[in-house]
């Protein structure tokens, strides 16, 4: 779908508004920065709300507001698991357990980075080496996809080519990063995470409103349970149920062929367990407990991130999957249909049998006003003929009904 849109005087002022303070944040970072300890570890004296809010906007970024969004949207609200295990983890245990004994380790060595922290801690030039390459060379793909999801939002707001929203969004970030040092980082995490309290205040208000409020919301999502489709057969009980949990297998398969409840095991093993825990070991998160100058500022940033956590993952998680109602209820496409065709798509893959497939019928409209004659938008066709009608223009508007599944199901 082309989701480019023209751009107001309004939102024209308020992204100069916010390269003016990231500009300002950077350059303040790089006038407070006098020592190596300044530039790496921000002279090991922030200020709580700085340290917490840097730290979660650390945490949280885009993997987890757009990706795990957008998992949540298939999955369900299951995925808000994982917010009580960042929280838990990545929080409580990070900060209580391991960021004073960090913090105090990091000041006694005098350590200026990860690497070296865990060099000096074992007296090892080959440790700190080793964990210098291993983040060297694994950090960058997490910073591409940071960098990707900032690139597409760039480029979808502001119908930017996909080229010149990277090198905007990468040539801001590298000046602030390099000559603000950790101070401008700091700083500008604390605005970006403010940033994303009110925005994400406001996306959860707007969610419940645009279905009816809280308890409209969930009953409607809760009815859709048919709509998980072939998913049923991997243990999906609905977007607001957890998955089935078991080994069970029907009579037709054969001991050693794969459990049909694979969900339970892919959100709480996969994504909850291996992302939830994961977080302990992430040198970006780590390196936040040196600035800091006592545990008494350690306590109080505790205090500031765990709300902010479960803000950030409890709206996203909620919303991801509040989305099927939203689009199931108000989503209307006009536009050229090019071309209509019937498509088998397999739902099912059993060992050893031809694969189980459902025939769907799948529309192909170009939305684009002007109609360029290529299609943008992949339809499946709904099953109430009421759904489609042909506009007096010659175009057609379909009332998509379509869950995340079946939206999954009509990109192929």
């Amino acid at each position: 779908m082309h989701l480019a849109q023209s751009i107001s005087p309004l939102e024209v002022v308020l992204t100069l508004l916010y390269l003016a303070a990231v500009a300002f944040l950077g350059w303040l970072g790089y006038q407070r920065t006098k020592t190596t300890a300044d530039y790496l570890v921000a002279g090991r004296k922030v200020h709580p709300f700085i340290m917490s809010m840097s730290y979660g906007a650390t945490f949280i970024s885009t993997s987890a507001i757009v990706g795990f969004g957008g998992v949540a949207a298939l999955f369900g609200m299951s995925l808000l698991w994982l917010t009580f295990l960042n929280i838990f983890v990545g929080i409580f245990i990070a900060f209580v357990v391991l960021g004073g004994r960090t913090r105090r380790m990091g000041h006694r060595l005098d350590a200026h980075t990860f690497a070296e922290l865990l060099g000096r801690r074992f007296d090892s030039r080959f440790i700190q080496v080793m964990a210098g390459l291993i983040i060297f060379l694994f950090m960058p793909l997490y910073a591409a996809a940071v960098l990707m999801g900032g690139t597409e939002f760039l480029a979808t707001a502001f119908s930017m080519p996909y080229v010149v929203a990277l090198l905007v969004f990468g040539i801001i970030t590298a000046i602030y990063v390099f000559f603000g040092g950790l101070k401008g980082v700091l700083y500008t995490d604390a605005l970006q995470g403010s940033i994303m309290v009110i925005g994400m205040l406001f996306l959860l208000i707007w969610a419940y409103l645009s279905v009816g409020g809280v308890a409209e919301g969930h009953k409607e999502l809760a009815s859709m349970s048919d709509q998980v489709g072939a998913m049923k057969a991997i243990g999906h009980r609905g977007y607001t149920a957890t998955p089935t949990f078991g080994w069970g297998r029907p009579a037709d398969l054969k001991p050693g062929m794969p459990s049909p409840y694979d969900m339970w095991w892919i959100v709480f093993t996969t994504i909850v367990l291996g992302v939830g825990i994961g977080v302990l070991a992430q040198p970006q998160l780590v390196l936040r407990f040196l600035t800091v100058k006592s545990g008494r500022e350690l306590n109080r940033a505790l205090a500031i991130g765990g709300p902010f956590i479960l803000l950030m993952t409890g709206v996203a998680f909620t919303v991801g999957a509040l989305s099927n109602a939203y689009f199931f209820k108000h989503e209307i496409v006009r536009g050229q249909l090019v071309s209509e065709m019937p498509a088998d798509v397999i739902i099912k893959k059993v060992p050893g049998k031809a694969n189980q497939t459902a025939q769907y019928t799948l529309m192909h409209i170009d939305t684009d006003s002007p109609p360029d004659g290529k299609a943008d938008v992949d339809l499946i066709r709904p099953a109430d003929p009421a759904d489609v009608r042909v506009l007096d223009d010659g175009r057609v508007e379909v009332r998509s009904r379509a869950s995340s599944i079946r939206r999954a199901v009509g990109s192929v």
